[in-house]
């Protein structure tokens, strides 16, 4: 990730998590996220602005985002202030912030990964996710599943164990699959 090149640490996590947030301010699903050069690409499924045009009503179209680094640290930002309470780290009953929660279990666990390169595919609330991993000599790409009741468990649990230093895996994980 270009924004923190150099720093001791990537923070998928929380660029993901600021990511989602925007995609569920955006009313986004069936989202796909790619990493650029100087930044990234978020593209899903919305509603249309406000029409009163009939034939568009309710009928959602592809929205495509380019933001770049810039933009991502800026959104981190927010979503940073916005955090402190148990209830900003809990999936709302009409899950809201689905996304913003998703996105931040998967960030952890590309953080974990150390991979880059990062492509992501969601559908229905599942995810499969392609990145780039450097171990030795070899690189290659790794592909993971994580399911909608995966993610689901995984929100729930989150805040119980967010002391607990736990890896984080995937029941249909694929490791070593070049693409």
């Amino acid at each position: 990730m270009r924004i923190y090149d150099g720093s001791p640490r990537q923070d998928w996590e929380e660029v993901l998590r600021s990511v989602g947030a925007y995609a569920d301010g955006e009313r986004l699903k069936e989202i796909l996220f790619l990493e650029l050069e100087g930044g990234f690409l978020l593209q899903g499924l919305g509603m249309p602005t406000a029409s009163a045009d009939s034939d568009t009503f309710g009928a959602l179209t592809k929205r495509t985002y380019e933001l770049t680094d810039d933009q991502v640290g800026e959104m981190m930002d927010v979503t940073a202030a916005k955090r402190g309470s148990a209830d900003a780290d809990r999936a709302h009953p009409d899950l809201l912030n689905y996304y913003e929660l998703a996105l931040r279990i998967i960030g952890a666990y590309i953080d974990g990964q150390k991979a880059h390169d990062v492509f992501l595919l969601e559908q229905e609330g599942s995810f499969v996710l392609r990145l780039f991993n450097v171990s030795g000599s070899r690189g290659g790409h790794q592909l993971a599943e994580f399911t909608r009741d995966e993610i689901l468990a995984m929100i729930e649990s989150a805040p119980e164990q967010r002391h607990q230093p736990a890896p984080l895996t995937t029941g249909a994980q694929k490791s070593g699959e070049s693409a």
